[in-house]
């Protein structure tokens, strides 16, 4: 195939991944009171995390944490609608992001060698199955419990915090995000791995500057004064060095 023929095909692709992204994010749009009950859960001390932490509690002996209450506002006219927009374009997204995968590896694998498009796909496949174990950590525990802290602080009982849904929003994609790129941390140690940029002795070697590395980046992450919140950040990312230290070694 010429140059054109190669971008007529890579068209159609992108014309494909363009319509199933916006046939979901419309079937999301219509599913608004199921789709906002989901993103707004974490806010609520019925979540299930925390209903995790009581039970944690009350086996040790100890008293359940003490409930709150953090209320959400909107302050611009046509701000709920555009957020509602905006959620299900990222639901849908994340809906089709298999398929969008799949095209695009479909339209990439002919020019790839038998080997080549096996790492690839095993790369692909894993990488992708990190990204969403990480927006899940995020969701299920430390967002919870970051919002929790930040949302309930107050410097005198005299300030009432009035957090709104875009602050709310903003921060939940944000480090959902993060944390998705983070947990790649094994499959790119394992491409330098195979490329012999990286070796396991090496990562072995400067685990302590890695681990000073992990605490700034979970700092950074959770901009709070609760070392509980930053441990729980900086544990799974040490965790997955760990993990990457023996990927690269196999």
């Amino acid at each position: 195939m010429t140059f054109w023929e190669h971008l007529d095909v890579l068209r159609g692709s992108l014309i494909k991944m363009a319509v199933i992204i916006v046939t979901c994010s419309i079937a999301v749009f219509f599913f608004k009171e199921e789709l906002f009950q989901i993103i707004l859960a974490p806010k609520n001390d019925d979540f299930i995390i925390y209903r995790l932490f009581n039970h944690i509690s009350a086996w040790l002996g100890g008293t359940d944490s003490p409930h709150f209450n953090v209320s959400l506002i909107n302050t611009g006219l046509a701000e709920q609608f555009k957020i509602h927009v905006k959620a299900s374009v990222y639901a849908g997204f994340l809906i089709a992001s298999p398929y969008c995968i799949y095209l695009l590896f479909r339209f990439i694998s002919p020019a790839l060698y038998t080997n080549e498009r096996k790492y690839s796909m095993r790369a692909i496949c894993v990488g992708y199955i990190m990204f969403i174990l990480g927006v899940l950590l995020c969701y299920f525990l430390i967002f919870p419990l970051t919002f929790r802290f930040l949302g309930t602080y107050q410097v005198s009982t005299e300030v009432t915090n009035m957090i709104s849904l875009q602050s709310y929003m903003d921060t939940l994609l944000v480090m959902s995000f993060m944390l998705g790129v983070l947990f790649e941390l094994p499959i790119l140690c394992w491409i330098l791995g195979k490329l012999n940029m990286l070796s396991a002795a090496f990562m072995r070697r400067y685990r302590r500057h890695a681990i000073v590395v992990i605490l700034v980046i979970a700092a950074i992450i959770t901009p709070t004064s609760d070392v509980f919140t930053l441990c729980i950040v900086a544990f799974p990312i040490c965790l997955l060095y760990e993990i990457s230290i023996w990927v690269v070694k196999r």
